[in-house]
């Protein structure tokens, strides 16, 4: 029996030639506007990110319209798209298993204070705020309420690779408020992503309240199949480790985040959740050594983040702050973000028993939010929830914070005393 192969379409051939292209273009951009950045002070992902915005409609789809639409022909670039997702899951994943949860367990009064109040007044206030945007920058047929609580969401949380890397470029990261900042933003960013998912469910399914019933019984399920999951990630992760070859506990935790994150998107939540839960098993479960995920942590941190980084660029219109209502919504949402970021993790702080420079500079901390603002802002887009305008404005405000971080960590832990333990 003789098999016939069907030659490669040319059209095939074609979609081929623009993803390596594509892929070329922005790697190359987001490296060195990341390294840019970073040369100036700035994080990383401000470079990476406007990577995407200067190769987008914003800037080559206006100067150079015939070379964007050769580059994104028809404005869409799928299998782009798809790498950056799978880049963000790892990226998740990855941030989950560097998560150190006995900080947390020490400083467990402070973290508990400075954390719910990081949390529920920036929720609050981007709430309330959520309710009186303009309609245009809904998305088509979306429920205000739920446009409102991804909102919330998204001011909410802070960025632990931003926050992270900014204390380690300021040799804050062996004080006692560099610990209790990062602590601090592990606990907020679990919190978040449990509140995207049921936000997002609400953005599926409805705001009625079975639907919700439904989201939260959801929620309860994942959490309660992330501990029945903890024996099946401690045998695999136990077995990696007898093998010689680095590359199987590489696989292996590809694997399992991979499943766990098609295991949350299976009952109408956000896959992110579940590649962030099974990150956290995977670095509590002590049979993974750091060396061995090393070869991921470069790839992912180094090729796949800023992928994903120069698409969601590529999605921000800066010709819609042109408009007076979008840039005194982009604004409002800015100033919201910090102030109550700043509040909430300031009054946290006091609560805590800490001083008042300390208090701030928790809040000048948490108040990046880089990466997973981003991620929600793409989650809200791609559910319908935000309008591109209004994504234009989240990832601005992303931006904008993780800018302030450096400078106002400098100007607030300069007055705080080092302690003998820390100078030791």
């Amino acid at each position: 029996m003789v098999l016939a192969v069907a030659p490669v379409a040319q059209t095939d051939a074609g979609q081929l030639l623009t993803f390596l292209v594509q892929i070329g273009v922005f790697l190359g951009a987001a490296l060195l506007l990341g390294q840019l950045a970073r040369r100036v002070g700035l994080p990383g992902i401000v470079g990476e990110l406007s990577a995407g915005v200067l190769l987008g409609p914003s800037l080559l789809g206006v100067v150079a319209p015939g070379a964007f639409a050769r580059l994104i022909p028809g404005g869409h670039a799928p299998l782009l798209d798809g790498v950056g997702q799978f880049g963000v899951l790892l990226l998740v994943g990855v941030t989950g298993a560097h998560l150190d949860l006995t900080v947390v367990r020490r400083h467990r009064w402070a973290v508990c204070c400075v954390g719910t109040g990081g949390l529920v007044l920036p929720l609050a206030f981007g709430v309330v705020t959520g309710l009186i945007l303009p309609a245009a920058l809904l998305g088509p047929g979306v429920d205000r309420t739920v446009f409102a609580a991804f909102l919330g969401v998204a001011l909410c949380v802070s960025a632990i690779p931003v926050i992270g890397s900014t204390l380690l470029e300021l040799r804050l990261l062996h004080r006692d408020i560099g610990q209790l900042i990062i602590t601090a933003a592990a606990v907020e960013d679990v919190v978040g992503w449990l509140l995207l998912s049921v936000v997002g469910a609400m953005a599926t399914t409805g705001v009625a309240a079975g639907h919700l019933g439904t989201a939260v019984g959801s929620l309860a399920l994942v959490l309660v199949a992330t501990v029945a999951l903890r024996p099946v990630v401690n045998r695999s992760l136990r077995w990696a480790a007898r093998k010689t070859e680095p590359g199987v506990s590489v696989v292996v935790t590809v694997l399992l985040v991979v499943l766990a994150a098609a295991g949350t998107q299976a009952v109408g939540l956000e896959p992110v959740l579940g590649a962030f839960l099974c990150g956290i098993l995977i670095g509590s479960s002590g049979w993974l050594e750091p060396t061995r995920l090393a070869p991921l942590r470069t790839f992912v941190l180094a090729v796949l983040a800023p992928l994903f980084f120069a698409t969601a660029g590529l999605r921000t219109d800066l010709g819609a702050l042109a408009r007076p209502p979008v840039a005194a919504a982009a604004g409002l949402v800015l100033v919201v973000a910090v102030v109550g970021k700043f509040a909430g993790a300031y009054l946290g702080g006091r609560l805590a028993r800490l001083r008042p420079w300390p208090a701030l500079a928790l809040g000048a901390g948490l108040n990046a939010r880089g990466v997973i603002e981003v991620i929600i802002a793409m989650v809200g887009l791609r559910l319908g929830v935000f309008s591109p305008a209004m994504y234009t404005v989240v990832v601005l405000v992303a931006i904008g914070t993780s800018v302030m971080a450096p400078p106002m960590l400098r100007y607030t832990t300069r007055r705080i005393p080092v302690t003998d333990q820390e100078q030791a």
